[in-house]
């Protein structure tokens, strides 16, 4: 299972964008777990996600993360702002699996797994 960790502002304004990506998952037969919380709770809940994407309101915060996620194995970007204003589920969760499968490639031939 993958999971998808998302980062807004207060946790709420991507809770549509939540559903629209598990409902493209489900579709095409992914399974991940996706779930939306407020930049305050973004650090602590990177250790139990695959990738972090941050809301284009926050992307001034990119860079923090970024650290942490190095730190703990997992990427992070910002979500397109346009996408984010689309409630874009497939962009979204296409970027997500993207970045998780590359972070995953990387660790292998490095002879490390997550």
């Amino acid at each position: 299972m993958k999971r998808i960790l998302l980062a807004c502002s207060s946790g709420m304004s991507t809770s549509l964008l939540v559903t629209k990506m598990k409902e493209e998952a489900e579709k095409r037969g992914e399974e991940v777990e996706v779930w939306a919380v407020a930049q305050d709770k973004a650090e602590q809940q990177m250790a139990h996600a695959d990738v972090l994407l941050v809301g284009p309101q926050m992307r001034f915060m990119k860079k923090k993360f970024t650290v942490k996620g190095d730190q703990l194995g997992v990427p992070v970007d910002v979500i397109d702002a346009v996408d984010y204003g689309r409630v874009d589920g497939t962009s979204v969760l296409e970027k997500a699996l993207t970045l998780i499968n590359e972070q995953q490639r990387a660790l292998q031939e490095q002879g490390g797994e997550k």
